[in-house]
């Protein structure tokens, strides 16, 4: 946590330096107007001073919505003064330094008003001052026509134009990025509530399903109710661990959870590594727990060799887990007296590294097709209508498995299996 910390600390170390530089720049103005009063003039030293501090005071305090239209106002009104009640156009070296310096003053005036003032404000700011800065070269030398006084002050508005498109450009792009977190965050917030849908729940039903089973037995076999409180005490463990990395990924800045699969006590963890990702492997210990949990007679058909699952991409091989789980959280939920359940994982054997999309239906394209199908429940449940989840809205259950079955170019189907059983099939393509 700490190298988190250090490293969100050195990157506000720049946007920490702006406020003191600002301060230092605006203590050197102030003498550095008094000094070129004299020769530069006084009614062009002193608008020069006025928006070389508004400039460096909208820079260093933008924060404050309320400081940005006093301040360019108040450079405005200088300006203005210095150009309409100036001296008689000179062409004077002082005169012409002092001038520069305003006119590049109000330039990042504007560049920062277009950056951080509100869209109606910066729209008429930027106009006045963009005209402010155009015009002010007119006090050096005044062109012998107004057509050429316009064409004049028209050529150096571009500066003005430049000058405002940058500071909207950084502000587009800061909203962006905003909007670009936001989202990041919704998603990544989706997904976390997905983990505790299929992972959190699977693990509290099979909770469920023991404690129903040693209230059972505990009056006529009271010798088989420890072992069961002892798979109750680890799916408990389990469950508790996979609150806990979800709890610390929503809690900390970056989203990242703690390393290792099996932690559990995540906020403890000093370093954060990238969420927890599942894969084929995982399917084997889902159904595991299932089968020990359960009384059904549990299959499962899959190839193990690491040669095969380590062919299959990340996004598939995730998807195919949470197929899975949430198939056999159903089925712990809505069928638990079911006789038998099957997991079939059919991995192709072999997988291309990319395949060309050519036109042809000859052409076959790699797919890893997962299936889970239970009998049908006895003792008078029925699987039709809950097992698909089809009640429950929003992006959890086997509805918004088969959405991100579809985003990955697949399909998830579910219904129905001969009498009242049930079958869960993804076919997943693997290009």
């Amino acid at each position: 946590m700490g190298t988190n910390t250090g490293t969100r600390a050195r990157g506000r170390l720049p946007e920490r330096a702006v406020g003191p530089v600002c301060a230092v720049l605006a203590f050197c103005v102030v003498p550095a107007g008094l000094l070129a009063g004299p020769s530069a003039g006084w009614r062009a030293a002193l608008p020069m001073t006025v928006a070389v501090l508004g400039a460096l005071a909208v820079a260093s305090l933008h924060t404050r919505d309320r400081l940005i239209p006093v301040a360019a106002t108040g450079v405005a009104v200088s300006s203005a003064l210095g150009t309409l009640f100036g001296d008689p156009p000179a062409l004077e070296t002082a005169t012409g330094v002092a001038t520069l310096v305003e006119i590049t003053g109000l330039l990042l005036l504007v560049c920062l008003v277009a950056r951080y003032a509100g869209t109606r404000q910066a729209f008429v700011l930027c106009t006045v001052l963009g005209t402010l800065a155009s015009t002010a070269l007119l006090r050096l030398q005044f062109p012998p026509t107004v057509l050429e006084a316009a064409a004049q002050s028209s050529f150096f508005a571009l500066g003005a134009i430049a000058a405002a498109a940058t500071g909207g450009g950084l502000r587009t792009l800061e909203t962006r990025r905003i909007r670009a977190v936001h989202e990041a965050r919704r998603s990544q917030r989706l997904q976390l509530a997905g983990d505790l849908h299929d992972f959190v729940a699977h693990d509290v039903s099979g909770i469920v399903v023991l404690a129903q089973a040693a209230q059972v037995i505990a009056a006529d076999r009271p010798e088989e109710v420890l072992p069961l409180l002892r798979q109750i005490e680890a799916s408990g463990l389990q469950a508790l661990g996979s609150m806990d990395r979800t709890v610390h990924m929503l809690r900390s800045s970056d989203g990242t959870a703690p390393a290792g699969r099996d932690a559990t006590d995540a906020t403890d963890a000093t370093d954060a590594t990238p969420p927890v990702t599942y894969g084929l492997e995982d399917i084997v210990d889902a159904v595991d727990r299932f089968r020990t949990a359960g009384r059904a007679e549990v299959r499962l058909d899959m190839d193990r060799s690491p040669e095969r699952i380590g062919r299959i991409p990340r996004e598939v091989a995730s998807t195919a887990h949470r197929v899975v789980v949430e198939a056999l959280t159903n089925i712990r939920r809505h069928a638990g007296s079911a006789p038998w359940v099957t997991v079939s994982v059919s991995v192709p054997v072999s997988v291309p590294v990319s395949v060309s999309v050519a036109p042809g239906p000859e052409r076959s394209r790699p797919v890893l097709t997962v299936s889970v199908t239970n009998g049908p429940p006895t003792g008078g449940e029925t699987a039709g209508g809950h097992l698909g989840d089809r009640e429950r809205p929003g992006a959890s259950g086997l509805r918004g498995l088969a959405e991100r079955a579809r985003a990955l170019g697949g399909t998830l189907e579910f219904g129905e299996h001969e009498t009242h059983g049930w079958r869960v099939t993804a076919v997943l393509p693997l290009d």
